[in-house]
């Protein structure tokens, strides 16, 4: 028979305070380890945050100047043609930017699909945001119909202060398009009438909220 401690159960809730107490000690000394600290265990969170898109790269705030480049890719059995406007463009740090892809349906039907996105290198993924655009919803191009698209993303300027990604100026972001199926083209939305009524938005908004590539990250 095993002899009970006189202490009980408490030395492993003593143990497992001291070990919260080292964990909170180590997260606060590095940007990294808090940023992991927060996606394991939810505590703050990643949240969107309100840009003004009047910032220009004399803006306090605004950080050194970093290029971003831009990839894309279709499935196999989506017939569309999928490209940015510019493969890169040279930005800075904490600046809102604005590029365009476009998306031609080359077939002779009706086809929705769905876009993701990621970015690379990963430490610098945390701190690009963007304003919500055609990813992660259905859409949907005619036989023939083109649409050009617009994204606005900005690069957090926390970034500089982390070990891990103070370092880098060169971002990828990549798309890729993929096909979904046919029953969903009745409640996808137009890509190209989407995509036109965001432009006109942007074209007189001051501000906008910009999500963390981490709150797709389920």
């Amino acid at each position: 028979m095993t002899k009970r401690s006189k202490f009980g159960i408490w030395p492993s809730v003593a143990m497992s305070l001291v070990m919260i107490s080292i964990m909170s000690t180590a997260v606060a000394y590095s940007p990294t380890l808090y940023r992991l600290f927060c996606e394991a265990t939810g505590y703050g969170g990643a949240v969107a945050v309100n840009r003004s898109l009047e910032t220009t790269k004399t803006s306090p705030g605004v950080g050194p100047a970093i290029s971003v480049r831009f990839d894309t890719n279709v499935s196999p059995d989506l017939d569309w043609e999928f490209v940015p406007e510019e493969r890169s463009v040279e930005t800075h740090v904490g600046l809102p930017t604005t590029v365009f892809f476009r998306a031609t349906n080359r077939s002779s039907e009706t086809i929705t699909a769905r876009a993701t996105y990621n970015v690379t290198p990963d430490a610098a993924g945390y701190y690009f945001t963007k304003v919500q655009c055609f990813c992660f919803t259905e859409e949907k191009l005619a036989p023939g119909e083109s649409a050009r698209m617009p994204v606005v993303f900005y690069v957090d300027p926390e970034m500089l202060t982390d070990i891990d990604s103070a370092s880098i100026r060169t971002i990828t972001l990549s798309y890729s398009f993929f096909r979904q199926a046919d029953e969903k083209t009745a409640t996808a939305r137009p890509l190209r009438e989407g995509s036109e009524k965001q432009i006109e938005a942007f074209k007189t908004a001051k501000d906008a909220e910009f999500e963390p590539i981490e709150m797709h990250r389920q």
